[in-house]
């Protein structure tokens, strides 16, 4: 009777452990699936880049006077410094930067396709630098929601498609999903070397803010600000529950199902979003849209039911 007590004691922890999960990834897809109306808000007298810049740098002040009120707020190790940099540049920086100009030639909706390619770019990353086995879970499920986002956003597609400047834009695009997916990478790095997503998220949001705002100035954009309930309203929602508990949750739960995994919440952004929008902008759902959403909603049971599919191992 004794020999069975580990596993039954293991049973709890197990079931504990799928509840956090699922609170991390419910709350990080509810939160960045509604960002997009803060972001709607705050176009304006403001540019774009300077308003990116305050939004990290206020998150990051948020961070560290939580930390400092815990008595946790810690200098990072020397060996974590270019980690912190690599992530600030990519994850704070790079990857808004590119997604900024992208959707001055693309459809929101474009960029929301490409990305949704994230879990694949992570999964590949993944494979690249640590030499993990590529999983046909992550692969299958993150075929099934860009089909299904195809599908919901297929107006805007053939729209752009025929433009000489999508070609830029699904570049640009790509390459932000890219750069966020190396930020995924360091993340999960740094809490392998015993640092807390809440303390490197921090310096980091510091640092890519920082970059941002010296690039602004550097390219003659003007240091504003607007006072308006407005401004301030969404700059408050994309700083605190859309950085320091978003960007907390993701790369928490990063750390602890793995990047390819976690970041399968890119592809449900979307549904979240048009669901918002049909309360209060009036969208309307068509008959390819529902298809496209039975199609990542059985995307994400590929990726996360427990069925027995096979790893890719390359040659």
């Amino acid at each position: 009777m004794r020999k069975f007590l580990p596993r039954d004691a293991a049973l709890p922890r197990q079931t504990a452990a799928t509840m956090t999960n699922l609170l991390l990834y419910m709350t990080t897809v509810l939160i960045w699936g509604t960002t997009w109306i803060a972001l709607k808000l705050q176009l304006g007298p403001v540019p774009i880049p300077w308003s990116i810049a305050y939004r990290f740098w206020l998150a990051a002040a948020v961070l560290i006077l939580w930390l400092a009120w815990r008595r946790a707020w810690r200098v990072p190790p020397r060996a974590v410094w270019p980690h912190l940099l690599g992530q600030g540049l990519c994850l704070f920086c790079l990857n808004f930067m590119c997604f900024l100009y992208a959707s001055q030639w693309i459809a929101s909706g474009l960029v929301a396709v490409c990305f949704s390619t994230a879990p694949v770019w992570n999964a590949l990353n993944g494979r690249l630098f640590h030499g993990k086995p590529l999983s046909a879970r992550v692969i299958l499920g993150a075929g099934l929601g860009l089909a299904g986002l195809l599908l919901l956003f297929g107006g805007e597609l053939l729209k752009d498609l025929g433009r000489p400047q999508t070609l830029w834009g699904l570049g640009l695009a790509l390459a932000g999903t890219y750069c966020f997916s190396l930020g995924n990478l360091l993340s999960g790095a740094m809490q392998r070397l015993g640092q807390t997503p809440m303390q490197t998220n921090a310096w980091a949001m510091t640092i890519g803010a920082t970059l941002i705002a010296a690039w602004a100035l550097a390219s003659g954009q003007p240091m504003r600000f607007d006072a308006s309930p407005q401004y301030i309203g969404a700059w408050l929602y994309l700083a605190i529950p859309g950085s320091v508990i978003g960007f907390t949750a993701y790369l928490t739960l990063v750390g602890r199902m793995g990047a390819d995994r976690a970041a399968y919440c890119t592809v449900l952004f979307p549904i979240v979003a048009l669901n918002v929008s049909a309360l209060v902008e009036g969208y309307h759902w068509t008959t390819a849209a529902l298809l496209g959403l039975l199609l990542v909603a059985g995307g994400n049971a590929v990726v996360f039911w427990r069925i027995g599919l096979p790893r890719l191992r390359s040659a």
